[in-house]
């Protein structure tokens, strides 16, 4: 894979900078794009010792704007994009009835139509290269979570969109891989949105057992070098996944209780 180019988007924290080093240990350039450009840095820092070449961006994934300037730039700087993984999320903590509607708009701005407006920008080079989409969605996009509403919206979002997408770019050699990770160690959670917009206050219920980011990162890596389709991380995605197409009243009554049962 030496010499090929991969854009990861949230690339300065959490899953995106652990793909980020791992695909430098594949030998790939990297786009790190990021609105955090303190972390976006010192995720470079640490890809250039590992000898992977480096172009850090500045990029809104709200903006079309925004996006289509990092892709031109990354064109410009490598010649080529052969992988872009829509990565940068945000989520909320809060009942719908506690949630302003902002709320809701802000978070599927990132999560679904950021993912969107990176991939819309990249098509062209995504499709001159026969190269491939990482799109990351959740275990929220197939399984109920109380109190994500609007996260387990742009989820489902994600996937319905990547996966149509994929009827559409297939014969054409583009590959769309859709990630479902259960919970995974990075500070997203930390940096969850109130009801109202402010930080999230309380704990949450499920970072007892999460997967490191590392270990996510390499799951997803070594998936992508297969060309599937569909990827769950983590026994818990797994299981919800199977679940939700065999018994989804059951997977239901599982998430609120774990949820419901151990929130303020």
């Amino acid at each position: 894979m030496k010499g090929k180019t991969v854009i990861i988007t949230g690339g300065g924290s959490g899953i995106g900078a652990a793909l980020a080093r791992q695909y430098a240990k594949g030998g790939y350039n990297l786009a790190i794009l990021d609105i955090n450009m303190e972390g976006a840095n010192a995720v470079a820092k640490a890809c250039r010792q590992i000898g992977a070449g480096i172009l850090v961006q500045e990029c809104d994934v709200t903006s079309p704007q925004s996006c289509t300037k990092a892709v031109e730039e990354t064109l410009a700087h490598f010649g080529h994009i052969d992988v872009v993984i829509a990565n940068a999320g945000l989520t909320h903590l809060s009942l719908l009835e506690n949630t302003d509607l902002s709320v809701i708009r802000r978070v599927m701005e990132v999560n679904f139509f950021g993912a969107i407006n990176i991939v819309k920008a990249a098509l062209p080079a995504l499709l001159g290269a026969k190269g491939q989409v990482i799109a990351m969605s959740s275990v929220a996009g197939f399984c109920p979570l109380p109190m994500r509403t609007g996260y387990a919206a742009s989820k489902y979002a994600v996937r319905g969109f990547f996966e149509t997408l994929r009827t559409e770019t297939r014969h054409r050699g583009l590959g769309i891989m859709i990630v479902c990770p259960s919970y995974v160690d990075t500070k997203i959670g930390d940096n969850a949105l109130g009801g109202h917009g402010e930080k999230a206050t309380h704990q949450r219920s499920e970072a007892k057992g999460a997967i490191s980011a590392d270990d996510a990162a390499k799951a997803i890596f070594i998936a992508a070098g297969r060309r599937r389709d569909f990827l769950t991380i983590g026994k818990g995605a797994t299981l919800a996944h199977i679940l939700s197409r065999i018994a989804p009243s059951f997977l239901e009554k599982l998430s609120t209780k774990r949820v419901l049962n151990t929130s303020s």
